[in-house]
């Protein structure tokens, strides 16, 4: 009962938009229509999907009056038959509804910053760590969503000690956030004579990008310096004090940016890349309170955790969080990471639901 006084809740809500988005003096408030119109389009959907029980619940009831009351045999079939169409389909919008009922993660809809360092394995890790960055930047390609590097470490044959990037679209944060975690590859080193099978693993943090509303900087609070970036980036790169790093002296937390030729895009790109640690660090705090609450949390977020194991002589890779296996891993690392996304965005809503119906 209390779901469905929360839906009649929800609906007076969205009844009150619709009014509030016809009048005059506020469809001539961008900035207000924007708010509401985008409250709106959130609720549409659980809305058409109340509709949709209430109806399918009064002609329900119908076929059960026609069963009690009418005489003619043929009519009263035709009724139950209905009524047992009915039955079954009323249980699956209901679950539909419990769904959308669900919390959104109010980070779903922004862009994400994505950072992976090699872990164990050496040069093979720092190679690994390559591979994924290209499957997630091959992802993002594939969807025309834009790939931006922030800051890279590399070794000496084409690995990344650590890299940082950026993508921007809207909700790459709810396709990106299970991704982060200890990934453990499975193969024959590059640098390996014997041929024998390595096994190496290297880290996903997945930050929400902050914007500037989210996280207040004080300049007291920071130390700006600037240096001479290397890598790949050519010669100019060498010859300026292009690169930036900034430091949180509150927190110690720390940012760096190379990748532009310019030291003021680089400072940036740093801020906002600061402003994005910062946050997350908040919402990390809170995930893990709520994470306290909950037995099994597919989002964790978890970067001590083992999440996924590529196994190139099997082409397999497998989620251990949810115990899925795929056997098409050379598909997986050109970016075709759609089943995997789906399955854990599944299973996580189904856990809360769980969490949401107890």
């Amino acid at each position: 009962m209390e779901i469905w006084n929360k839906l009649e809740e929800v609906e007076r809500t969205y009844k009150e938009i619709e009014s509030r988005m016809s009048d005059p003096g506020v469809a001539s408030n961008p900035s207000e229509m924007q708010v509401l119109g985008k409250k709106h389009v959130e609720l549409e959907p659980l809305m058409e999907a109340f509709d949709e029980y209430r109806k399918n619940a009064r002609e329900a009831d119908e076929s059960r009056q026609l069963i009690a009351g009418e005489t003619d045999g043929e009519i009263r079939a035709l009724a139950r038959e209905e009524l047992e169409r009915l039955d079954a389909l009323l249980p699956e919008i209901e679950r539909r509804i419990h769904a959308l009922l669900l919390p959104r993660d109010r980070d779903d809809d922004k862009n994400v910053v994505i950072e992976i360092r090699g872990g164990t394995g050496g040069e093979e890790a720092a190679l690994f760590a390559a591979d994924l960055f290209r499957m997630y930047a091959r992802y993002a390609e594939i969807r025309n969503w834009r790939a931006e590097v922030l800051d890279v470490s590399e070794t000496g044959i084409g690995g990344y000690r650590e890299i940082a990037f950026r993508i921007e679209a809207s909700g790459a944060y709810s396709k990106f956030k299970y991704e982060s975690g200890v990934h453990r590859v499975q193969r024959v080193p590059v640098t390996e004579a014997s041929g024998r099978v390595h096994t190496s693993a290297a880290t996903v943090a997945v930050l929400p990008e902050a914007e500037d509303v989210d996280v207040e900087i004080r300049p007291e609070d920071l130390k700006i310096d600037t240096y001479r970036a290397g890598g790949a980036g050519g010669q100019h790169v060498n010859m300026t004090d292009s690169a930036v790093r900034i430091t949180h002296l509150p927190t110690g937390v720390v940012v760096t940016c190379q990748d532009e030729r310019s030291q003021i895009k680089n400072r940036a790109r740093a801020m906002q890349f600061l402003r994005t640690k910062l946050y997350d660090v908040e919402s990390r705090k809170q995930r893990d309170a709520m994470a306290a609450e909950r037995k099994w949390q597919v989002g964790s977020g978890d970067r001590s955790e083992r999440i996924r194991t590529y196994n190139f002589p099997q082409n397999r890779v497998t989620d251990h969080r949810i115990g899925l296996t795929l056997h098409k891993l050379d598909q997986v690392m050109e970016g075709d990471l759609g089943e995997l996304i789906d399955a854990l965005s599944m299973a996580d809503r189904a856990e809360r639901m769980k969490d949401f119906a107890s």
